[in-house]
């Protein structure tokens, strides 16, 4: 019998270099996709078959799916995880840190599962994974658009989902909370080119974000490293009945349970103090 194979978006780094490997080492086919060029030659001399993948070029997206459906014959599993993060008051974040994020974040994993979706209908089975946040859940300050981002990811999960019931094709939502990775980096620098900060009256609060995150970025209680989301994604992927969702990281649970048990109020304090 082949080896079921999957798709993952975002393998450069962190989560979905994890989860490519996890899912290999259980005997997956594992396509594993980046944007960059250098980070597929990568992928490629790890050992990895890797194409070549910006999620918010939809010509980009047609071509690795026409790619990777002819390489397997036919996708068994498709995970969404490529994301990136503009941080940034609501009120300093121009259209274009706005597009930018939900052109990854969103249109992207949109497009991307229209696109294997149409495979998997013709052959009755498959697996959707999209890789949240628990930022998808609870909003928190200064990452006004990415929670956006996450947010609508979340309603069009929960709607695929209920859509795609009886069809043989199974859709989960892992949210990860703290999780050591490349991302705080990448959302720092995408900070500093995108984020027009100097004159703003959240100034000050900036500089001192900036100067804990890079001091404490991966010490934050309860963080975990990337393979604890891996380890989820694969739960999801060869469960005979898959969670509709999967949290990831103690505060991931806590904040998903405090969001449904505390008034807004005391909710808005919390999150506050984080």
């Amino acid at each position: 019998m082949p080896a079921r194979s999957v798709l993952i978006t975002g393998c450069s780094s962190g989560i979905g270099r994890a989860t490519a490997e996890h899912l290999k080492s259980r005997g997956w086919r594992v396509i594993a996709s980046a944007r960059k060029t250098k980070d597929v030659a990568a992928l490629q001399a790890a050992g990895f078959e890797a194409l070549p993948l910006d999620v918010a070029d939809a010509a980009e997206v047609e071509r690795a799916v026409r790619e990777a459906e002819a390489l397997t014959g036919g996708l068994d599993a498709l995970v969404n995880n490529a994301g990136i993060a503009v941080p940034g008051a609501i009120e300093d974040l121009s259209r274009e840190n706005w597009q930018r994020q939900f052109d990854v974040n969103f249109f992207g994993a949109m497009d991307l599962t229209q696109r294997v979706l149409a495979g998997m209908r013709r052959r009755g089975r498959g697996h959707i994974v999209m890789v949240s946040s628990i930022l998808g859940r609870v909003a928190m300050p200064w990452r006004g658009a990415y929670n956006a981002s996450k947010f609508a990811l979340e309603g069009a999960t929960d709607s695929l989902r209920l859509e795609l019931r009886g069809s043989g094709i199974g859709v989960s939502l892992v949210n990860p909370g703290p999780i050591q990775s490349r991302f705080r980096d990448n959302s720092l620098d995408n900070f500093e080119a995108g984020v027009q900060a100097a004159g703003s009256v959240h100034d000050a609060t900036y500089a001192r974000l900036k100067a804990e995150t890079g001091a404490h970025k991966d010490r934050q209680p309860f963080t975990l490293g990337p393979e604890a989301v891996a380890v989820k994604i694969a739960c999801a992927l060869e469960s005979p009945r898959p969670k509709a969702r999967y949290y990831v990281t103690f505060p991931a649970y806590a904040l998903s349970a405090a969001r449904c048990l505390l008034p807004t109020a005391w909710m808005d304090a919390l999150l506050a103090r984080l």
